[in-house]
């Protein structure tokens, strides 16, 4: 991988992360459209700890209470009861089902998954289900209504984005819309919410990083900085923007992508598995 190359990844990373459009998606979508190889997972995985770096530091108040209460909660009982200490409880039976499922289909994820029909499929059916649920459902529900059945929930939904396609925001989006909370408060949990399973992902993937046919070290580095500083510019205008506006935009983009995928791989301009078809 080249430097012009991790350069353009890292600003799709960064633009995609947040937004309910799938970045895993985007990464491989935009390597076959570029004629270049197919990132991989393990690249993609590295990448994202840049982009929940600027999670930490756009929520750094909020996520310093959650772990300085959730730790005097082990041994304070007065902070038994805390919000912050039991949303700290509450992140990590969130991230319990991604963490399992992750490791069972381990295989599927750097290989299966990264189909383009599959990945095109994903992007229709979940952005559709993201308007029916962001149109449909309540919305008298905020962060202070999260119980453990909600925070497994929600996990669910995170632990469906490691399918390229479903978008980790997009996927616990949808399940907090379900549950009628408030696309603010959705929001803010899925941010919250994969904190642990990116940085826990990305450092296990970090092994694979100029090992063998895997990406150097250097490109890796430039594309997660890159990921980091659009990220949090991403993360600053996504959370105005929900508050006043819908997600019937992205969905619109999601489903137009998809049917686009759909047409260039059965007319054989790009093979599902690889990237462009070559030319005769």
């Amino acid at each position: 991988m080249g430097w012009f190359e991790a350069l353009i990844l890292g600003l799709v990373q960064g633009l995609t992360e947040f937004l309910p459009i799938s970045s895993s998606a985007h990464l491989r979508v935009v390597a076959a459209f570029a004629g270049w190889d197919d990132p991989g997972a393990a690249f993609t995985a590295v990448i994202q700890i840049g982009t929940e770096a600027a999670v930490l530091l756009y929520f750094s108040k909020k996520i310093g209470r959650v772990l300085t209460h959730w730790f005097r909660s082990l041994y304070k009982r007065e902070y038994r009861h805390d919000p912050d200490a039991r949303m700290g409880w509450l992140i990590i039976v969130g991230t319990l089902p991604i963490g399992v499922l992750g490791l069972l289909f381990e295989d599927e994820i750097e290989h299966a998954f990264r189909d383009l029909r599959l990945i095109a499929t994903t992007l229709i059916f979940f952005g559709i289900l993201l308007l029916l649920a962001d149109r449909f459902g309540r919305q008298d529900r905020d962060l202070d209504h999260l119980t453990v059945r909600h925070g497994l929930w929600f996990g669910f939904f995170q632990a469906l984005a490691l399918i390229p396609g479903v978008s980790r925001s997009g996927g616990t989006i949808t399940g907090g819309r379900l549950l009628g909370y408030r696309r603010a408060d959705a929001a803010e949990y899925s941010f919250l919410l994969a904190v642990p399973a990116v940085l826990a992902s990305g450092g296990y993937q970090l092994a694979s990083i100029g090992e063998g046919e895997g990406p150097a070290w250097g490109p890796t580095i430039l594309a997660t900085v890159t990921a980091f500083g659009v990220g949090y510019l991403v993360i600053a205008w996504l959370m105005s923007y929900i508050k006043r506006n819908s997600f019937l935009p992205f969905v619109i983009y999601r489903v137009a992508l998809g049917v686009l995928l759909y047409v260039l791989v059965f007319t054989g301009v790009l093979d599902p598995d690889a990237g462009p078809v070559p030319s005769p």
